[in-house]
């Protein structure tokens, strides 16, 4: 008698569990984020002189992420398409510069497209970091890189995303804009931060 109580507890534990990660796994599965209005994307970088920083503002594309589990890590899928003559260096012949440095008229698009993310984000934190990678298509040449992001959700059920990382235009086959005869020199290094609002879609 005491085994077949053992082995229904057993089994109803079994059972239980499978339930609870086949419905994790699920929910997981099937995930999709929706981009909302306000997202930004802004490259920062640095001449011998000074420094700049270009912006993007106010994407509006109606993207969407889809986000699927697997046993290590979020594989995603998804991208959004920045156009390079939307760049704002708010100042006229930084802005013209920086167009043309990224081939604007050749390449007018820059793509990130979302490949990974380390762990799915927890949201009763104020801000949770975690890593992914993504896949970055710029003047005609794509690189992948590693990128550190904070996570954070409102009241509003918004999913604020912020990811940052450090890029060079020579990891795109590009040369640094000069000026004055090359008296001005851009150093190779852009800080690049993208700012997305997401909701989850049901």
């Amino acid at each position: 008698m005491l085994k077949k109580e053992t082995f229904s507890l057993v089994a109803i534990f079994f059972v239980v569990t499978s339930f609870m990660v086949n419905a994790q796994s699920k929910t997981l599965s099937t995930m999709k984020w929706v981009l909302i209005e306000n997202g930004s994307l802004s490259v920062g970088g640095s001449t011998n002189v000074n420094k700049f920083n270009c912006d993007i503002s106010n994407y509006t594309n109606h993207d969407t992420i889809v986000l699927n589990k697997t046993n290590s890590n979020i594989i995603l899928r998804g991208d959004v398409n920045l156009e390079i003559n939307t760049f704002d260096c708010h100042h006229l012949l930084m802005t013209k510069d920086l167009r043309k440095t990224l081939k604007a008229k050749e390449f007018p698009q820059l793509k990130i497209t979302f490949l990974t993310l380390n762990k799915y984000p927890n949201f009763k934190v104020s801000s949770d970091i975690i890593t992914g990678w993504v896949e970055i298509q710029l003047a005609g040449a794509t690189k992948k890189f590693e990128v550190t992001y904070k996570f954070s959700m409102g009241s509003d059920k918004v999913i604020r995303m912020v990811g940052n990382k450090v890029v060079n235009f020579t990891d795109f086959n590009l040369v640094p804009p000069r000026k004055v005869g090359g008296m001005i020199k851009t150093n190779d290094a852009l800080n690049i931060e993208f700012r997305l609002n997401f909701k989850e879609l049901d």
